[in-house]
């Protein structure tokens, strides 16, 4: 666990606020001691305010008890195109729970296809009328699925606050997701060597569109590759994303805290 001694005076990250805009930090029913461990830890490294996102009814339901125990933490309720082909039968009435603030994850994963493409694509369009419906941001899950997501979002229309999470296009899917009016999570994928056009996509974006995450337990960053991600590692990510701009890593700590507080609605103190 990261303590604020370890982060020295001279470290360029310390001292940053920041917002880690998508974790798993309930990770589907973890330990309420566990979750506790991972907030504390994230705090300590000045990641002040988590977005931990169900990825169906029953993670959706973790991810609000976790919300429910720690003011700094945010829940999302969603049905991520792995689990669709179960539907989303009682998601609704799961969204207007205090503290719940993005349906989703959800959207398509033509990678895996653990759910017919057909059932990704109907369920994926009743989450965001889920979003429209109820006046709350949509997170998305996009992978190896561009045109059709493209396709459901203009059939749906795409709501105002709508975040494509973990980002892994290049500046010509970043255009066509800035043109939506969307926003643009980075994760720790921006640190990877092999990530030019990403890093091409986090210089093109507009700073006001700009979001940074973890997506923890996964896609750790550089340079803890190797290790389980946790939220206190997204500093890594907003520093990536500093270095291929060229600017500090407090801009992009103050930028996507603001960022985050418009986008989920999130206090501002």
């Amino acid at each position: 666990m990261t303590s604020p001694a370890s982060l020295a005076s001279d470290d360029p990250l310390a001292g940053l606020r920041w917002t880690d805009d998508h974790c798993h930090v309930h990770y589907r029913g973890a330990p309420a001691e566990q979750v506790a461990a991972a907030v504390a830890d994230a705090l300590a490294a000045g990641v002040e305010r988590l977005i931990t996102v169900g990825c169906d009814l029953e993670d959706s339901r973790a991810a609000i008890a976790a919300a429910a125990d720690h003011p700094e933490v945010f829940a999302t309720a969603g049905v991520h195109p792995h689990d669709a082909k179960d539907g989303i039968d009682g998601l609704e009435a799961l969204l207007g729970t205090p503290g719940l603030v993005a349906v989703g994850e959800c959207g398509l994963d033509y990678f895996y296809e653990h759910s017919p493409r057909d059932a990704q694509r109907e369920v994926f369009a009743a989450q965001i009328a889920l979003a429209h419906s109820h006046d709350l941001a949509l997170m998305i899950h996009t992978r190896d699925a561009w045109d059709d997501t493209f396709d459901v979002l203009a059939a749906e229309g795409t709501p105002e606050r709508t975040i494509f999470h973990c980002f892994t296009g290049g500046p010509a899917e970043a255009r066509r997701c800035l043109d939506l009016g969307a926003m643009l999570s980075f994760s720790g994928i921006v640190t990877f060597k092999n990530s030019d056009e990403l890093r091409e996509a986090a210089v093109l974006c507009p700073l006001d569109r700009l979001l940074v995450e973890t997506d923890a337990p996964y896609l750790t960053p550089h340079p803890h590759r190797g290790e389980r991600n946790r939220p206190a590692l997204v500093r890594y990510v907003g520093a990536a994303v500093a270095e291929a701009r060229g600017v500090t890593p407090a801009l992009i700590a103050q930028v996507t805290w603001d960022n985050a507080t418009r986008t989920y609605r999130l206090p501002v103190g």
